[in-house]
């Protein structure tokens, strides 16, 4: 790999069917049908994606589940402290080449759940989400959860975010190099009570965390309940200065709830998948979208893995992309659908042909659409001008 490198080629398909050994120990590599010589450095030059380091994007992670994004090396030292669950790593877990079905990837959910049941539990997760992020180059991260209760461990919805934040003040203190910030989840499903208890909470985390909860996070399955059930707790967290991001359109049967909570209206969306009129949206919904200019979170991988999209290259990031829409390259639950965050900005660039300009404006744009103060936007937009000549030198 290095050799290549050396001599400007990107091997498109670097696996070890590829590479023949022989008894000597020397490596012949096959299969150049998609090799690249890379003789040329100008901006407009395709990315090669699988030879940009994850450290040159500085990505903004702005949808992330932290449930959901509980690697393997963390799944495995849960399993360990609960051996009498019988839970077996690919119970959590939808690997390469798999698919689910929506209500499949909610049952994943449930399996971690079991897994995630303390404070210890919750500090050791978020910890280590945090720091895998960074290791993946990513800057700026938004972490969501709904806060639970389990009253056989004494666990309660306050000290679950309490637990959270305490993670991301010791990963702050460890010198770990990302930003992160905090959403408090509204789970869909547990209705009108639960949701305004939840925005109550948010409240009073917002005021008291030094900006570490920035937001109110909308999300659940989406064939459960309605979203005017939750309008009184979602405008009271606006009106008291909670950013709103919402999980809106995931699957078609939602266009009249997705046209009743863009009124409030949401500072961002999550997924948004059938939201313009060509994949069964209206264009009522469109619409407002494009006119309130409310950036879109995009999660490819989960999309296709969860089956609410065909495919990589029928995605709707090419459309909202296009359209000059802003739109947030995002993992969703990189632990569940076995991604990361590079893995996702890779996907976005050879599917959809980005040249390393189009990603790294894709990356830069995103600081936008953070939820945290202006003052952390201008300090990222300063690190993003400083740090392009070296990128692309």
């Amino acid at each position: 790999m290095a050799y290549l490198e050396v001599n400007n080629f990107v091997h498109r398909d670097l696996a070890a069917r590829n590479v023949l050994v022989s008894e000597d120990n020397l490596a012949k590599v096959s299969d150049f049908g998609l090799t690249k010589e890379a003789s040329s450095t100008q901006d407009t030059a395709k990315l090669p994606v699988k030879w940009t380091s994850p450290e040159a994007l500085r990505e903004k992670e702005l949808h992330a589940h932290l449930n959901g994004s509980v690697s393997f090396e963390t799944i495995e030292k849960l399993i360990g402290r609960k051996p009498h669950l019988n839970i077996e790593h690919g119970m959590t877990a939808i690997g390469k080449g798999q698919r689910r079905t929506l209500d499949e990837c909610f049952q994943v959910f449930k399996v971690i759940h079991q897994l995630v049941d303390t404070e210890e539990d919750i500090l050791m997760v978020a910890k280590d989400v945090i720091k895998e992020f960074a290791a993946d180059g990513v800057k700026y991260l938004e972490l969501r959860s709904t806060p639970r209760e389990e009253k056989s461990t004494g666990l309660t919805k306050k000290r679950y975010i309490e637990t959270v934040i305490k993670a991301i003040q010791l990963c702050k203190n460890e010198g770990v190099d990302i930003d992160v910030r905090f959403l408090v989840a509204i789970d869909r499903r547990n209705g009108t009570e639960v949701a305004v208890e939840t925005v109550k909470l948010a409240e009073e985390f917002m005021l008291s965390s030094d900006g570490l909860v920035v937001g109110i996070d909308l999300s659940g399955d989406p064939t459960v309940g309605h979203g005017k059930d939750l309008l009184p707790a979602l405008q009271m967290a606006k009106n008291c200065g909670l950013k709103l991001s919402l999980h809106l359109s995931e699957i078609q049967s939602q266009l009249e709830e997705s046209d009743l909570l863009l009124d409030l209206p949401p500072d961002r969306i999550g997924h948004g998948t059938f939201l313009h009129p060509d994949v069964g949206g209206s264009q009522s919904v469109f619409d407002k979208v494009v006119k309130n200019n409310i950036p879109l979170e995009l999660c490819l991988t989960s999309n296709v893995k969860g089956q609410t999209v065909a495919c990589y290259s029928k995605h709707h990031f090419k459309y909202w992309y296009h359209l000059g829409h802003p739109s947030v390259i995002c993992t969703d639950d990189k632990g569940v659908f076995c991604t990361d965050l590079s893995q996702e900005y890779q996907l976005a660039a050879s599917t959809f042909g980005l040249s390393r300009e189009a990603v790294w404006e894709l990356s830069q744009q995103a600081i936008d659409c953070i939820f945290a103060p202006d003052a952390v936007k201008q300090q990222l937009k300063q690190k993003w001008i400083d740090l392009k000549p070296q990128v692309f030198k």
